[in-house]
């Protein structure tokens, strides 16, 4: 995606189901499960870069001991210098002769992170802010081991200030700082609540003291607790969570909007949004590793049962499709073959804009995280042209037979060629204050392979995943591709049009933002149809004022005057720098919207795209994000 935005969340979670001894005498270490858990995270880094945080629980801890620990960080290599800062103690420890590595009962009782349970997150920061308070886990405290909470997650909530007031409702005085704040008091109350329940109960049993907590533990069902805290959330959620009695669970919202896989053998059960870190850290194959179900929680008990239960009711399910355009490492076998269709799918496309020249046109890639659908698009290219001199061959076979200028023009010219002719360099370091001279460093993040195109002659073609604000081709990549002096440059989008704001995890939620919508609000005012951006702002307003479950989307409204070609050329013209040392031609291209589903056909989540929204807040985020454009507010719309 040549347009930087912020997303997906990534989160870990390991729950070893022997004793620290096993490890050791097996693995020759009792930190198993902190060592992987940083594998866990260390695989899923293109998740988060905003913060780290990891959290601990040992099992069996003798009361007047502490047994959770939490460690956060949200400075630059935040996860790497999270999992040094405990190593660092952890040596310091070993050094000092406080602990015995080789002995897992010296480890587990000296080192704070030598624990059974263990929970990990990487943050974008989409909402609460960039200090070390918002980063997760978060933390619920109580004497009450079964009162203790851990909570880390992937989500958004279209719905918080509602879930806050209902807090405000029951008697709390919630502190507004983040959706994940809130959602740690929603579990945290009814978790307060069913220990209370339980406790009554048990004690009207005859049970005493130290009875009593251990039959508590016993009886708690997280799944439970959760199908009363989430009673009205909306959004898209991937959590995991930990009860400080031991037990773990991780949960997917009803739509399956945002990513969660689960392994679990006779030694481990372990949580990551993304398949392939699960692969990778505990080398298995794909097949081992499952897809915990929307709507459901995967539970392990504090002596090591696990149970799957829905929490609430599964809707239509919706993974979002971003998942697998971008966000997603490209590494997994089902994104990799996905991603290398979405490249195929544009070939007709890009055909027809160059007019079957594949003699006089160079194709390429921009960004880097775009060349497995490069991969793609050469591939259905060259499939392409292999049809095309088969076809001649059986022609000229039935009529006349094979000459050797049919060899020369047919068979031996206009094969696709494709050249690397865009490099990212390393980030560069923006220690530059002023806005001209930020600008001036973006405009070099790219480079280019000098003497790949032939100046004049040759179309330039470079594939790209994603064009949501369409700021970096106008201030980058445009003016560095001019350079090689083509005929024509086509960027073609893996995605399609980027139309309205997401508000499950993604941070695009300013509408203004996206060049689709621009180049639509120009369209309409270029043909005098001002009046409309009023009356949608009206359309808009009546929609909010409804229930979240009958409003519809007035958004729409704005494109559909217009063809996607239509709003595909003023993209392009929108996009366009003053390029004086060049006269060529740029379009844009986006994938439809039928081929990317035939592309990703497991991940049907489009709203971003068509304006269909899995939930009800969906669709108020959207007509609120027009309302605030017009009012000229700035910020997220939910």
């Amino acid at each position: 995606m040549s347009d930087p935005i912020k997303h997906e969340c990534g989160i870990a979670m390991i729950r070893l189901l022997r004793p620290l001894e096993y490890y050791q005498k097996k693995y020759g270490t009792c930190l198993y499960g902190f060592d992987k858990l940083f594998l866990l995270m260390e695989k899923q880094h293109n998740r988060g870069q905003d913060g780290a945080g990891i959290a601990s629980l040992k099992l069996g801890m003798p009361p007047g001991k502490p047994y959770m620990f939490r460690e956060r960080n949200v400075k630059s290599n935040a996860l790497d210098r999270v999992f040094r800062r405990i190593l660092k103690g952890y040596n310091a420890l070993v050094a000092s002769g406080k602990i015995d590595p080789a002995s897992p009962q010296s480890v587990k009782e000296g080192f704070e992170f030598a624990g059974e349970l263990y929970l990990g997150h990487l943050r974008y920061g989409t909402f609460g802010g960039y200090s070390t308070s918002a980063c997760h886990p978060y933390f619920r405290r109580n004497n009450w081991p079964t009162k203790n909470l851990l909570l880390a997650g992937n989500f958004n909530l279209t719905n918080t200030p509602r879930l806050n007031e209902m807090l405000i409702d029951i008697g709390q005085h919630p502190i507004y700082d983040s959706d994940t704040q809130t959602l740690l008091e929603k579990i945290g109350f009814f978790l307060d609540e069913e220990h209370d329940r339980l406790y009554r109960e048990i004690r009207e049993n005859g049970h005493t003291g130290r009875e009593i907590a251990a039959a508590i533990s016993d009886r708690l069902d997280p799944v439970s607790v959760l199908r009363q805290a989430s009673d009205q959330w909306d959004g898209g959620y991937a959590i995991g969570g930990i009860i400080g009695n031991g037990d773990a669970f991780a949960l997917r919202d009803p739509n399956g909007i945002r990513p969660l896989h689960v392994f679990q053998n006779d030694e481990v059960v372990a949580f990551a949004s993304e398949r392939v870190p699960l692969m990778t850290v505990f080398g298995i194959g794909p097949d081992e590793v499952s897809e915990v179900p929307p709507a459901h929680a995967v539970v392990v008990k504090h002596d090591g049962r696990v149970y799957s239960k829905a929490f609430t009711q599964p809707r239509k399910p919706s993974p979002c499709s971003f998942e697998r355009i971008y966000f997603s490492r490209g590494n997994d076998p089902d994104i990799y073959r996905e991603r290398k269709a979405l490249g195929g799918a544009l070939v007709d496309q890009i055909l027809n804009e160059i007019d079957h020249d594949l003699d006089n046109t160079v194709f390429g890639f921009i960004p880097n995280t775009a060349e497995v659908a490069y991969f793609g698009m050469m591939e259905r290219l060259r499939l392409h042209r292999r049809q095309q001199v088969k076809d001649g061959i059986l022609h000229a076979a039935a009529n006349g037979g094979i000459t050797e200028e049919l060899i020369d023009n047919l068979i031996l010219n206009n094969w696709p060629r494709g050249e690397k002719v865009a490099i990212k360099d390393a980030k560069l370091r923006t220690f530059i204050s002023q806005e001209k001279g930020r600008r001036e460093l973006v405009s070099h993040i790219y480079d280019i392979s000098y003497g790949s195109v032939r100046p004049g002659l040759d179309n330039l073609v470079c594939i790209d995943d994603s064009i949501v604000r369409g700021t970096t081709l106008r201030r980058s990549i445009l003016k560095i591709l001019s350079r090689l002096q083509p005929k024509k440059i086509v960027i073609a989008s893996t995605a399609p049009q980027i139309r309205y704001p997401d508000c499950y995890g993604i941070d695009m939620s300013e509408l203004g933002k996206f060049v689709a919508f621009e180049a639509a609000v120009s369209l309409i005012r270029e043909r005098g149809m001002e009046k409309l951006l009023a009356e949608i702002y009206e359309a808009c307003r009546r929609e909010v004022a409804k229930p979240f479950a009958e409003q519809a989307n007035a958004v729409r409204l704005v494109y559909e005057p217009f063809t996607d070609d239509e709003l595909n050329r003023k993209i392009a013209e929108l996009v366009t720098p003053e390029l004086p040392e060049w006269s060529g031609d740029v379009r844009i291209l986006y994938q439809k919207i039928e081929n990317l589903h035939k592309s990703v056909p497991k991940n049907a989540g489009d709203w971003y795209f068509t304006g269909n929204y899995p939930t009800p807040g969906g669709t108020q985020v959207a007509n609120q994000a027009y309302l605030n454009y017009y009012d000229k507010h700035e910020g997220r719309s939910y």
